[in-house]
């Protein structure tokens, strides 16, 4: 059994040790492999000095989470990993999160990805944006594994067999978005993704408050990832994105929000341009 942790990173010294350190703490034995996408720090250095196990790639610059992501899924498949675990710089797991939800994705041939709970940084509560994606505290059951729609890639298991099936995240994705649109092609490919209530990691991102623009950017992803999704017919695409944008933009002038109708138009145009 060989995994590779894969860690994209930008600016990451503020977490390092406490990622890199739960890494060299985890009883499933990893290789641990960080994509650099251009930090402006001391990640580099600090890395190279105080991890030396870590293979480092240095992009130089900022590639995108999916375009760094994807060269680690490269080497995962070229080196013969059974599988990969894609985790957040500003996180980190307990030592049997890998091993548990390793043991439980070879006994489920339909699950494509598989991930953790994720907690608060401080561990004291649920990951707000997991409990949206999974109904978490609505969920009553005693089984170990639970099936969910869709769950961000802060910490995302995948065998090397379903990333030959389903492929690389799309480059028509830079920031946002890639993870829903993976998931998209997982379900296309007839695989669900779930998380493992005997697993437990924690994302450090509670206190961060998003900006108009950082919204903008998630919404306008989101539905590109609804205009591209496989499953989907070419009219309920366009419906589902187009014309979803249109209409936010027509909700924003109706409450008076005239410069978010604006933004909302011009994600229609550009996404009537990918057509």
């Amino acid at each position: 059994m060989s995994l590779l942790v894969i860690i994209v990173s930008y600016n990451f010294e503020r977490w390092l040790d406490k990622c890199l350190g739960s890494l060299r703490a985890s009883l499933q034995p990893v290789d641990v492999l960080v994509v650099d996408n251009g930090s402006q720090d001391n990640t580099v250095a600090r890395i190279e000095r105080d991890y030396p196990e870590v293979r480092l790639v240095k992009n130089g610059r900022n590639i995108g989470f999916g375009q760094a992501n994807n060269i680690g899924l490269r080497i995962a498949v070229e080196e013969g990993y059974d599988a990969v675990f894609l985790q957040n710089q500003d996180s980190e797991i307990e030592p049997e999160t890998i091993g548990v939800l390793y043991r439980h994705l070879h006994t489920l041939p339909d699950c494509g990805i598989l991930s953790p709970v994720h907690l608060t940084g401080d561990g004291k509560g649920i990951d707000e944006a997991f409990e949206q994606y999974t109904a978490f505290q609505e969920c009553r059951s005693q089984a170990p594994v639970i099936p969910a729609t869709f769950i961000n890639a802060a910490f995302w298991m995948i065998s090397t067999d379903v990333i030959r099936r389903v492929g690389e995240f799309s480059p028509r994705f830079h920031m946002y978005g890639e993870d829903k649109d993976y998931v998209n092609r997982l379900h296309h490919a007839g695989y669900c993704i779930a998380y493992c209530q005997e697993s437990f990691a924690r994302h450090d991102r509670q206190d961060r408050r998003p900006t108009r623009d950082f919204f903008f950017r998630k919404e306008e992803a989101y539905l590109l990832s609804e205009l591209t999704n496989p499953v989907y017919s070419r009219p309920r695409a366009f419906a589902y994105s187009v014309l979803a944008a249109v209409k936010k933009s027509l909700i924003a002038l109706l409450h008076g929000k005239g410069s978010n109708a604006l933004r909302y138009l011009s994600i229609a145009r550009r996404l009537t341009l990918q057509l």
